[in-house]
């Protein structure tokens, strides 16, 4: 397993993508672990190196007794990133994880290229309240704290609808070390960024939840967004973990802030690199070679539009886009189109139980005679798949 030691304690971390590609750091909520971040890896990754950590306390990392402070906490990242040799690095943490991200902007900011805040404050909560949640986790242990965190992290409405990750959520939450959960309550009990906050020069994205009883926004998150100079602002329809109750959004938020802007990107360049890496490069050297003055404008509209523009866009990955076009394509009749998708999907991500499910899906929504054509042109290329 990936452990780091970092000064007094060892830290379990996760680092995941193509080396040499920009690097973003997750950091958890407290009660929380590396895990919480599963959805937005998998969306960013294509993008981004992603480096996942327990901070001390949670997880696999060492759970030392006493009190922490938010300098041991933001220590631990610049060491386990010095330890990996990551010089520089985006960074996105979510309520501790934000009060860690924080004091990394003020006391590091050499070292960020980015700062995503996410369901935080410069000031979370009071003295009083941390004490009382101290007492309670060290009289009852994590499972005399557990409903209530439950009801903090997410919406009733979510509670009610008995998602997976709520389960999930509990289990990693009483499976805390009851040592590790004090020791960064009082960090947060002691940390108050208020007056720091216009020093705050690294782009900064706050995300807020717009039922998080945690964070409410207006004496939260709306302070973060006004006082740091530049910062942007997005309020989901979540309570304090928005990441997981709104996992698209987060990462839709995500993606369109760390990614370069697109600004005087060539779109003809780019849709071909993207035209070629769907359809691959026989297809597009054949509409090349067929390229006249009478297409030729045509054949540039497509390129720049349909594959520069949209086909690039991160929101959604290729698979999904592949499996929309199939849809349309067949909902609409276009099988010349459908044949060339299927193929080159084949060729690609998709695999023959991919194209049962979305063709028995357009047999619902746009009729069975679409769908049984459709699944006969996609068994010949299946078929002939297998046979190359």
């Amino acid at each position: 397993m990936p452990f780091a030691n970092v000064g007094d304690i060892r830290l379990y971390y996760r680092l995941e993508g193509k080396a040499g590609a920009p690097v973003v750091v997750f950091s958890h909520s407290v009660g929380a672990d590396h895990g919480m971040w599963a959805a937005q890896v998998a969306d960013l990754l294509p993008y981004f190196q992603i480096l996942r950590y327990d901070i001390r306390g949670h997880g696999a990392s060492d759970a030392l007794s006493g009190e922490y402070s938010m300098e041991f906490l933001g220590s631990d990242v610049l060491a386990l990133t010095d330890a990996l040799k990551i010089s520089k690095f985006a960074f996105c943490g979510l309520s501790l994880g934000g009060s860690i991200g924080q004091w990394l902007a003020i006391h590091a900011p050499e070292k960020l290229t980015a700062l995503v805040l996410a369901n935080t404050s410069a000031r979370i909560g009071t003295r009083e309240a941390w004490d009382a949640r101290i007492k309670t986790i060290g009289e009852g242990g994590m499972a005399g704290f557990a409903g209530t965190a439950m009801q903090r992290f997410f919406m009733l409405e979510t509670l009610a609808r008995n998602e997976s990750f709520v389960d999930s959520m509990k289990s990693v939450f009483l499976a805390t070390s009851s040592a590790g959960y004090i020791g960064c309550c009082a960090a947060l009990r002691d940390a108050d960024f208020r007056e720091a906050l216009p020093q705050i020069r690294v782009p900064t994205l706050v995300i807020g939840g717009d039922h998080d009883i945690s964070a409410p926004w207006d004496e939260n998150g709306r302070i973060l967004a006004e006082k740091i100079p530049g910062a942007r602002a997005v309020r989901l329809p979540a309570a304090h973990i928005s990441n997981l109750e709104c996992p698209r959004s987060f990462s839709a938020a995500l993606l369109e802030f760390l990614l370069p802007p697109r600004d005087g990107e060539d779109s003809l360049e780019s849709g071909f690199a993207v035209r070629r890496a769907m359809l691959g490069d026989a297809h597009v050297d054949r509409a090349i070679a067929n390229t006249n003055e009478f297409n030729r404008d045509f054949q540039d509209l497509i390129t720049r539009y349909a594959w520069g523009a949209v086909w690039t866009r991160p929101a959604l990955d290729r698979r999904t886009r592949r499996l929309l076009v199939l849809a349309m394509m067949a909902s609409l009749g276009r099988w010349e189109e459908f044949a060339m998708h299927v193929r080159a999907g084949l060729a690609h991500e998709l695999e023959p139980c991919d194209l049962k499910e979305v063709l028995l899906q357009t047999a619902i929504y746009a009729g069975v005679p679409a769908a049984n054509t459709a699944f006969k042109i996609a068994q010949e290329e299946i078929e002939a798949a297998r046979a190359t």
